[in-house]
């Protein structure tokens, strides 16, 4: 949309270097909202009495209490001020005209490089009555500026998704390498004075800057032949932050090691650790693991940050049918409650939010875990240390002697522990554990594989959820999709004779990075064991028990819980057939 260039007062632009001469006084903005009719004077003077006491600026006060939002106020200054508004979720941008404002200013002034239109540059303003605001960003850009309007919350967001730290990290990297030259002495590097300064820590900072800046759950630093590859994982999808130089991997790794304790002379053999990083107001929990591979050593770090994970269990998405059978199970005083799936599933949330739901002064909850990933009041937690020889099946008999009601075990790893487990939840205790399982139904064999007997299988579980996680449509720019070959075949196996639906799929915006999916969610399948399914496991029959257990999963599987997603639009068909391939629904009718 082609727009004549004005300021902020609808008048047009000034030259670049200085405001105009004799600009009008600047605009109120209750005035205006008023004589846009989007509030009453009535209004307006309850929020200017307010304005007195709080200090807040009116517009935020009025967003605050709910008189309007922040989209209706927007529109409404950009009528007034005869200037177009811009929905920044939507709108196509291009890295090279938003990097023209430094993040510094943009962040400052709130404002956003829209559009390069030769003669002039197209600004979002959060505030476009701002007047100081826009002779500074004239100065700054040394052009003709038009603004447009926009919501401030829409702004916030688009800084964090724009001003990637891409540029930054890939300039350390350079700098690094020239550090570096051809022959220096790593470990006097990093474990010199003053190293705060060197490049390897600041890029490091920057990288874990950018990931909790996009949400990544991972950083993975992975030497190729000619190349370091620094990579992200985001919404369970990993994405190139950079490539550079592959001497200064080893710099990196280095660095790494010290921060989590490990041998820095030992670079034959994996070695795993853990430290916390403080970035600003938020401090990571850094879990790290290398690997010596081909071209170096290979590091991968999952991130945590403390007091943004826990979820309680009305909120990780699971069927409402479903979390009443599932709390129903939790209630019980004692058993064995699994919760399986792969790596990276969400099974950890599960469990904190199962022991959200229990945690009671009355009750003595201990886990055994490796390691603490969340740490919760009231609790006795407890890490296992491997080179110690304090490990699962050590800890959990002596958590047996703590008088405890209910214990977690972050994993059955063996079937030592698993055995007793299983003989904690015979004697009276609830004990919470996760598995590698494919689906629920497999999870009782699972256990009898491992050699634990199947008269405990068959009297301490109760109840296995499994579970994996999706990827949802972008609410932004989901639009109905149609069907690959591949798909239909697989909708027309899961749903009713007769019944259709309207998938959809995001089509890429610059909310979701142009990925088409913003965000996750768990879907989950519930067993819960009764007689005939403990008999069934007791005479260790696998054909009679998952005969019995399909019949009572029958419409309520991931696969399912997956194509109802797809029904509301949450999530496309390809990641609900990712779902239904991956566990090899057999609910499907014929």
């Amino acid at each position: 949309m082609n727009m004549a260039v004005v300021a902020p007062n609808g008048t047009p632009a000034p030259d670049a270097a200085r405001p105009a001469p004799g600009r009008p006084e600047k605009l109120r903005l209750g005035d205006v909202l008023v004589q846009q009719r989007l509030i009453s004077q009535e209004q307006l003077q309850q929020t200017l009495d307010l304005q007195r006491t709080t200090g807040k600026k009116v517009g935020r006060l009025l967003i605050e209490t709910g008189i309007i939002t922040e989209e209706l106020l927007a529109n409404g200054l950009a009528r007034q001020l005869r200037i177009p508004f811009v929905n920044l979720k939507t709108f196509p941008f291009r890295a090279e005209v938003v990097k023209l404002l430094p993040e510094s200013s943009a962040r400052r002034f709130k404002a956003l490089v829209l559009e390069d239109r030769g003669d002039m540059l197209l600004v979002a303003l959060g505030d476009p009555l701002d007047l100081f605001a826009f002779d500074e960003l004239t100065r700054i850009l040394k052009r003709n500026i038009g603004i447009a309007a926009t919501a401030e919350s829409q702004l916030a967001l688009a800084f964090d998704r724009l001003y990637r730290r891409t540029d930054e990290i890939s300039g350390l990297a350079r700098a690094l390498e020239k550090d570096l030259g051809d022959a220096v002495d790593f470990g006097e590097l990093t474990a010199s004075v003053g190293i705060e300064g060197a490049p390897v820590v600041r890029l490091l900072q920057s990288l874990f800057e950018d990931a909790v800046q996009v949400g990544a759950s991972d950083v993975h630093i992975e030497p190729q032949e000619s190349s370091l590859q620094i990579r992200v994982r985001v919404d369970g999808v990993l994405q190139t932050q950079t490539q550079a130089d592959k001497r200064i991997g080893g710099a990196l790794a280095q660095r790494l090691k010290l921060m989590a304790g490990l041998d820095i002379s030992e670079k034959r053999l994996p070695q795993d650790g853990r430290f916390s990083v403080r970035l600003k107001e938020t401090t990571i929990d850094v879990r790290l693991s290398t690997l010596p591979a081909t071209y170096g050593e290979s590091a991968v770090m999952r991130l945590l940050i403390q007091g943004s994970g826990m979820r309680r269990l009305d909120t990780i998405g699971m069927p409402a049918d479903m979390l009443k059978r599932f709390r129903e199970v939790l209630g019980r005083s004692a058993g064995m409650v699994l919760v399986t799936g792969p790596t990276g599933s969400g099974k950890t949330t599960t469990l904190y939010a199962a022991l959200m739901e229990i945690n009671a002064a009355e009750l003595k909850v201990i886990t055994v875990e490796d390691p603490v990933e969340y740490r919760l009041p009231g609790l006795t937690q407890v890490q296992v240390n491997d080179k110690i020889e304090l490990t699962f099946a050590k800890v959990l008999r002596s958590c047996l002697r703590q008088d405890p009601d209910v214990i977690l075990v972050g994993e059955m790893r063996d079937a030592e522990t698993a055995e007793i487990g299983l003989r904690a939840a015979i004697t009276g205790h609830l004990v919470l554990s996760t598995l590698h399982t494919r689906d629920a139904i497999s999870t009782p064999f699972r256990l009898l594989d491992m050699g634990v007997p199947a008269f405990m299988v068959a009297t301490s579980l109760q109840g296995v959820i499994a579970q994996r996680l999706v990827r949802l449509n972008c609410a932004e720019c989901a639009a109905p999709h149609t069907p690959t070959p591949q798909e239909q075949s697989w909708l027309t196996t899961m749903l009713a004779t007769g019944e259709t639906l309207t998938p959809k799929r995001g089509l890429g915006c610059s909310v979701c990075n142009g990925t088409g999916y913003a965000g996750r969610q768990g879907v989950y399948e519930l067993l819960e064991m009764d007689a005939d399914l403990a008999q069934a496991a007791s005479q260790s029959d696998p054909a009679n028990f998952m005969r019995a257990a399909r019949e009572r999963m029958k419409g309520h599987t991931m696969a399912y819980h997956a194509l109802e997603l797809v029904r509301q639009g949450r999530t496309s068909l390809a990641e609900a057939l990712r779902i239904g391939f991956d566990v090899d629904d057999a609910d499907a009718k014929d």
